[in-house]
């Protein structure tokens, strides 16, 4: 199923993002929903944030011709560490755009290599190296994790470019997010935000009651609804 993208100025794309600790076939199916969701947008990456999931996890769907590294894959709970970035202008080739800063792209200078520690749908870690664009695919995931959107790393002339287009657009507002495919923005309703907090303490083992956590029995799986837990 494909999951609204929220736009910038939703809450959980401006914070750190929880741990899973529930590994399972819920967990499995929303992999491939993001999956799915990441390649009609079309993007090259998603993280659980963009669809408003507190969760720290992403998917990255990338076939450069430079690349040699796996073309598809889930980076759950991750650590990324970076060669130091140089102060250089970005140049056309440094261009980013963003699923949640529809639209607009922007020139961002990022570390040439990464290296990626992270746990797959099973919960086994791995490690990877990224270089070039696809370590610029992890850096700008992995940023969503910890409530950091590209925008947010640019100064001078771009950054004010980036207010101005936030206050002509109306974002950096709550509740707003559009659909891949049909790409309208649109108000997402309570329900949905629900739904979205419910799925959030599941896989993040997150009780029903605030003060008990590790208890990811308090949302059993129902069958036939896989990840969306109802949602449509």
């Amino acid at each position: 199923m494909l999951y609204p993208i929220h736009v910038y100025g939703s809450p959980v794309l401006h914070k750190t993002s929880r741990p899973v600790t529930v590994f399972d076939d819920k967990l499995k199916q929303l992999t491939e929903d993001m999956f799915e969701t990441c390649e009609v947008a079309p993007g090259v990456g998603l993280a659980a944030p963009q669809i408003g999931l507190d969760l720290s996890m992403y998917v990255w769907m990338y076939d450069g011709p430079e690349h040699k590294g796996p073309q598809r894959g889930v980076a759950i709970n991750p650590t990324l560490l970076i060669e130091p970035v140089d102060t250089f202008e970005p140049t056309p080739a440094d261009e980013e755009g963003c699923l949640s800063f529809p639209g607009y792209q922007y020139g961002l200078r990022r570390s040439p290599h990464a290296v990626l520690r992270a746990q797959d749908v099973n919960g086994e870690w791995y490690e990877l190296e990224a270089d070039g664009w696809f370590a610029r695919i992890m850096q700008h995931e992995y940023d969503h994790l910890h409530g950091r959107i590209y925008v947010d790393r640019l100064t001078g002339k771009s950054a004010h470019h980036v207010s101005k287009v936030m206050k002509r657009e109306k974002w950096n507002v709550p509740g707003i997010a559009w659909l891949p495919g049909e790409d309208e923005l649109f108000d997402l309703d309570d329900d949905a935000l629900a739904k979205l907090d419910e799925m959030t303490r599941y896989f993040a083992g997150v009780s029903e009651d605030p003060e008990v956590e590790g208890e990811a029995s308090a949302f059993p799986a129902e069958d036939g609804k896989g990840a969306s837990f109802g949602l449509s």
